[in-house]
């Protein structure tokens, strides 16, 4: 591929370096086999029921998964700029997808397949060390998640969003953080002007 038609994955590295090393070589295969897609708010990455082979690297906008029960949309994670983000079960068991993934504002995304992840650990065994920080962060991040959403008191569980998720607060419609929080649009507008009065004092 020519050089100068190569994707610009320096987003993407500059998070990648944060959990180890990026050699030439390493970009030089991640320029090579991802591509670049923008897509607009409210389409579906994936359907529940669908096989997922795809990573998603988000450069710009956010982007939820969600389940559905009784024609009920439950929020499950919510994430924004420099996250990576896909359905693992799916993508690592070949199994269909018990979750939607859907763009919340319009996205700017790099994307490559499974199968070249993979390609990518057998060709250059360090960046199975970048892998394995990886999984170790979005384990954290399933660890946070859990917590949050046993928690049972309603303003417990917004402070806790607001200090792991305070740069989407103010960015993300209510119903989707009710939804996430396991609460009632209502009660979060309760919440939420409680702790502005508290804070005004």
């Amino acid at each position: 591929m020519d050089k100068k038609n190569r994707t610009d994955i320096s987003q993407l590295v500059t998070v990648l370096n944060f959990f180890h090393p990026v050699s030439e070589n390493v970009k030089a295969f991640l320029e090579e086999h991802l591509y670049s897609k923008k897509i607009s708010k409210g389409v579906r990455l994936l359907k529940a029921g669908e096989l997922c082979e795809h990573f998603y690297f988000v450069k710009k906008g956010a982007i939820r998964g969600y389940i559905v029960e009784s024609k009920k949309n439950i929020t499950t994670w919510i994430t924004a700029e420099n996250e990576l983000v896909t359905s693992i079960s799916s993508l690592d068991l070949e199994v269909p997808s018990f979750e939607n993934i859907e763009a919340i504002e319009d996205c700017e995304l790099l994307i490559w397949t499974d199968r070249d992840l993979q390609k990518l650990y057998l060709k250059f065994p360090e960046f199975n060390i970048t892998g394995r920080k990886l999984l170790q962060q979005y384990y954290r991040d399933a660890e946070k998640r859990a917590y949050m959403v046993r928690l049972t008191n309603a303003e417990h569980k917004y402070n806790f969003f607001i200090e792991e998720y305070n740069h989407l607060a103010n960015r993300i419609p209510l119903k989707y953080i009710a939804s996430f929080l396991g609460i009632t649009i209502e009660t979060l507008s309760r919440v939420r002007k409680k702790l502005s009065s508290s804070s005004s004092r």
